[in-house]
C-alpha cells in the first residue's frame, strides 16, 4: 500500500471514530437517555450489606485498626498549587467523595448533563464497597518544601513528622519516594480500591498530582488466620493486639504530645520492598526457616509448635547455638530487642510484572527476574520510637537483607477520624 492510501486510510478511521463520538455526545444532549439511565441504575441498585461497610466517620482513620482488606491501592500526591484555599476546597471534595464511595455510592452523584463529563467513572457502579476504608495522610512537603512555607503550615508540622534517614542498603528511588499527601484505598474488591483513588486523583486535578502509586494484595485467608507474604512465610504475627485499647493507645494513636490536630491520629511508614524471589526459591527450606526465625509451615517460632508461642531467644540447641539466630527477622524485630518497641504491621504483597533484561526473545529463565515483593505498611505512634528504632538495627544485621531491597516509599501523618460534616485535615488549616 502506497503511503498516500495509508495517509487516507488512518483520515478515514479517525472521521470515523470521530463521527462515532460526536453522535453519542449528540444523542446524549438531545435525549439525555444514558446518563438518566445510569443513574436511575444506581439509584436502584442493591443497597450493600451492614458487613460490607466500615464506618467513614469516628474517633479514628479506617483503615488502620480495620481488619485487613484483601486489596489496597496507594497514591502519594505532589502538590501543584501555591494557594491553601485550593487545598483546603480539595480536602473538602475528599472527604465528601470518600465518605459516598464508603457506602458504595458514586464519588458524586451522577446527574444527566451529557454535555459534561461525568461526575464519576461508574466503573464500581452496582459493585459492593467491600468493607472499603480510605485513609489520607499528610506528609512533611504539605508544611515546609524546598526551605518554604508554602501554606503558612510551618508551625504545625510535628517533631514526630521528620525525614526518614536513609537505611544500609537503601536504593530509593525518587519517582517512588515521598509526597505532599496520601490516599489509601483498601477493599476486599480490587476495582472498588482502584475506582476510589482514581476518583480522588480526578479531583485533585489543577491542585495536585500522582508521584507514584502501588497496589497490594493478601490471600483470602480465613478469618484472624495471619497472611502469609510470597516469600510464604506469615507476615504479622508480633503485631500488638488490636483488641488491648491500653496496648493500642500506647504504641498506635498519638496522645496528649499533640499536635492537637494529630491527637488520636497515627503515623504511616510505607516502603515498597522488592523481593529477590528467584534467590529465596532456590535456598533450602533450613536456611529460610534460620533467616525468618519461625518454622515455614506452621509460623511457629522456632524450636515451638504454634504460631502464637512465645520465642525463646535465649534456648540453644546440643551445640551451644542459638535456635532462633541473633540475626534473623524476628529476634532483630522483638519488642524485647528494641526497648520495648511496637508497631501496627499492615502490609500487603504486590507484583508488578517482570524485568526482562535479555535484547532478544524469549529471555534465559536467569534474565528475566519478577518485580514483587512487599508493600510495607505500618502505624505507630512516633516513628522515632517505632519504626526508626526498629529498622536502624534490621538493616544493618538483618538475615533477610540478602534477598530485599528497598525501592520507595515515605513518611506520612494520619491524624484522628472526623465527626460527620467535618472535613480531613479541617483541624489542621483552621487558624493556621
Amino acid at each position: 500500500m502506497s503511503e498516500t492510501n495509508k495517509d487516507k486510510l488512518h483520515l478515514s478511521r479517525r472521521r470515523f471514530l470521530s463521527s462515532g463520538i460526536m453522535a453519542a455526545a449528540t444523542a446524549g444532549l438531545t435525549a439525555q437517555g444514558a446518563p438518566a439511565l445510569v443513574e436511575a441504575v444506581n439509584q436502584n441498585a442493591k443497597a450493600p450489606s451492614k458487613d460490607a461497610i466500615e464506618p467513614f466517620y469516628g474517633e479514628h482513620q479506617g483503615g488502620i485498626l480495620t481488619p485487613v482488606q484483601h486489596n489496597t491501592q496507594f497514591a502519594a500526591f505532589d502538590l501543584v498549587t501555591d494557594d491553601r484555599e485550593d487545598i483546603i476546597k480539595l480536602l473538602q471534595a475528599w472527604t465528601t467523595a470518600a465518605a459516598r464511595m464508603s457506602v458504595g455510592q458514586t464519588a458524586k452523584p451522577l446527574g444527566n448533563d451529557g454535555s459534561a463529563p461525568a461526575p464519576d467513572s461508574a466503573d464500581a457502579l452496582g459493585l459492593s464497597p467491600g468493607r472499603l476504608t480510605i485513609t489520607f495522610g499528610f506528609g512533611p512537603g504539605l508544611f515546609i518544601k524546598d526551605g518554604k512555607d508554602r501554606y503558612g503550615l510551618a508551625a504545625k508540622r510535628p517533631a514526630a513528622l521528620i525525614d526518614l534517614p536513609r537505611f544500609t542498603g537503601d536504593q530509593l528511588v525518587d519517582a517512588r519516594t515521598g509526597g505532599d499527601l496520601s490516599v489509601q484505598a483498601c477493599s476486599d474488591d480490587p476495582q472498588v480500591a482502584f475506582h476510589a483513588v482514581r476518583q480522588l486523583a480526578r479531583l485533585a486535578y489543577d491542585v495536585a498530582q500522582i508521584r507514584w502509586v502501588q497496589t497490594g494484595f493478601t490471600p483470602n485467608s480465613k478469618p484472624k488466620e495471619t497472611p502469609r507474604n510470597l516469600m510464604g512465610f506469615k507476615d504479622g504475627t508480633n503485631n500488638p493486639s488490636v483488641n488491648d485499647p491500653k496496648l493500642i493507645n500506647q504504641f498506635i494513636w498519638v496522645g496528649d504530645e499533640g499536635p492537637d490536630w494529630m491527637c488520636g491520629g497515627s503515623y504511616m511508614v510505607a516502603r515498597r520492598i522488592r523481593i529477590a524471589l528467584e534467590h529465596w526459591d532456590r535456598m533450602t527450606l533450613a536456611f529460610q526457616e534460620q533467616t525468618v526465625g519461625r518454622h515455614k509451615y506452621s509460623g511457629a517460632p522456632l524450636g515451638k509448635k504454634n504460631e502464637f508461642d512465645k520465642a525463646d531467644y535465649d534456648a540453644t540447641d546440643a551445640d551451644g547455638n542459638p535456635i532462633i539466630p541473633e540475626n534473623s527477622h524476628i529476634s532483630l524485630g522483638a519488642a524485647i530487642h528494641n526497648d520495648g518497641a511496637q508497631i501496627l504491621r499492615r502490609p500487603y504483597s504486590y507484583n508488578d510484572g517482570a524485568n526482562v533484561t535479555a535484547e532478544r526473545w524469549p529471555p534465559w529463565r536467569d534474565e528475566m527476574e519478577f518485580d514483587a515483593g512487599l508493600f510495607f505498611i505500618c502505624y505507630q505512634r512516633d516513628p522515632r520510637t517505632g519504626f526508626v528504632k526498629i529498622f536502624e538495627r534490621m538493616s544493618k544485621f538483618d538475615m533477610m537483607n540478602q534477598f530485599v531491597t528497598h525501592m520507595g516509599g515515605g513518611l506520612f501523618a494520619c491524624q484522628g477520624g472526623m465527626k460527620d460534616g467535618e472535613f480531613i485535615g479541617q483541624r489542621l488549616f483552621d487558624k493556621a
